[in-house]
């Protein structure tokens, strides 16, 4: 990658950082639903695999893991979940908000690098786009139970419910728009991208 294109990586970088943060830190980006949000942080996560692969993936989603535990205590906009979370242990509490947000990003920029040589980098943005919000839900419920399943305070929401019963109950409409705000915005922004000969970056290792 030469010069030119490693000042660009740097930019989006800090670029989608600033979204990310912006996003924590006002009520634009949380639309608080019940116990859970939809967040718009899955935004910038994806534009960032789309743009950087699986290391601005991970780069962005560490970013939006950060800034999602920082929410538990009180800074930005609060979780009234991660409050609780946080209240019963700390540590878990971190590891539930950080670790499944980072492998979003990793994956999501693997999976967007195999399917840009077979589909084209233009579906592909849409594609990661939707997987980003998806993988989101999935890690966060599957990190929430396995961490916390067995506290009063899950026990009493899942109330002897089936797992992928309680799991879709509580996400319900939530995950069901972040997926499609996260598709349609990443595909997008993607497709400009892609047309503009902004991306991709990775491919011109070759030439410098």
């Amino acid at each position: 990658m030469n010069t030119s294109d490693k000042t660009k990586a740097i930019v989006i970088l800090g670029m989608l950082t600033a979204i990310s943060m912006l996003f924590s830190f006002t009520p634009i980006g949380s639309i608080p639903v019940g116990p859970l949000v939809i967040t718009l942080n899955t935004i910038p996560l994806a534009i960032g695999a789309i743009a950087l692969g699986p290391i601005g993936g991970l780069v962005i989603g560490s970013v939006f893991g950060l800034l999602s535990f920082l929410q538990c205590i009180n800074i930005g906009v609060t979780s009234p979940m991660g409050v609780i979370l946080y209240d019963i242990n700390p540590f878990l509490a971190f590891v539930q908000r950080f670790v499944p947000r980072a492998l979003d990003g990793l994956l999501i920029g693997l999976m967007h690098r195999a399917l840009e040589k077979k589909i084209g980098g233009r579906t592909s943005s849409f594609v990661t786009g939707f997987f980003a919000a998806f993988l989101n839900t999935v890690f966060f419920m599957s990190a929430l139970i396995l961490l916390f399943g067995n506290t009063p305070y899950m026990q009493e929401k899942i109330n002897g419910q089936n797992i992928i019963v309680f799991v879709c109950t509580f996400v319900g409409i939530n995950a069901v728009a972040e997926m499609i705000l996260t598709t349609v915005v990443c595909g997008g922004v993607g497709t400009a991208l892609y047309q503009a000969r902004i991306l991709p970056l990775h491919l011109k290792r070759k030439k410098s």
